[in-house]
């Protein structure tokens, strides 16, 4: 089934509809505020996201701006606020939906599931080949062999440009300018906990390669095996 981000400040909006989308099968993760939501969406291959707008500190309108310039993870607002600039504002930030509360459990649970299905059902780019080792951008996931892993939308969009241009150096301003649109002083750390959890992921599958590599002071580069044959 799907896996959810829920986050609301509200414990009793929180736990109802934790309870409600677990009954329907889904695997819900639960946050108060948009800077733990953020580690969360960091280092999870997530579905959907259920964001507050009045959230303590950082608010959902600001959080999915944030998250809009890294990933199509589909988010859909939940707010008390109902007035239409409101509602412009949360989509004009980057907003797939828009429920005001109070609001029906079942007609939520309906608008994530389209927009879950309507992020799938757009094309995404093949996989990319090399030997036993593959990319897919479809499952935001990678394949050795018999064995596979899945990534964060994060995770996934910086293997996948290092895998589209093997051999290549790119430094973390590259990087962030070419996946994320992002000045890289905005994320230099992120980055390498993100490169960090890459390797990890792809070490437990391919421990006999290391696929991406570090080139002190120059930047990071995708290695293929010598003798893998490349193909999309």
């Amino acid at each position: 089934m799907y896996k959810i981000l829920l986050v609301d400040d509200d414990p009793v909006i929180l736990e109802d509809n934790r309870t409600y989308f677990c009954a329907k099968g889904y695997e819900v993760i639960c946050t108060k505020t948009a800077e733990t939501a953020e580690e969360v969406i960091l280092s999870n291959a997530l579905d959907c996201v259920i964001l507050d707008v009045d959230l303590p500190g950082e608010s959902g309108f600001s959080l999915c701006e944030k998250v809009r310039m890294k990933t199509g993870l589909p988010i859909v607002f939940l707010s008390g606020y109902t007035e239409e600039e409101s509602r412009i504002h949360g989509l004009s930030v980057g907003g797939d939906d828009y429920v005001c509360k109070p609001y029906s459990l079942q007609e939520l649970e309906l608008r994530v599931r389209a927009r879950i299905r309507a992020g799938r059902a757009a094309q995404p780019p093949g996989p990319l080949v090399y030997g036993s080792f593959s990319v897919h951008p479809a499952s935001c996931s990678a394949s050795c062999g018999s064995k596979s892993t899945d990534f964060s939308s994060y995770e996934f969009d910086v293997l996948y440009f290092l895998a589209r241009h093997p051999g290549e150096i790119f430094t973390p301003d590259q990087i962030y300018d070419s996946v994320w649109k992002a000045p890289v002083n905005k994320g230099q750390k992120s980055l390498q906990v993100i490169m960090g959890r890459i390797r990890r992921k792809l070490y437990e599958i391919c421990p006999e390669h290391d696929y991406i590599q570090t080139k002190r002071y120059k930047g990071y580069l995708f290695v293929p095996p010598e003798e893998a044959d490349f193909r999309l």
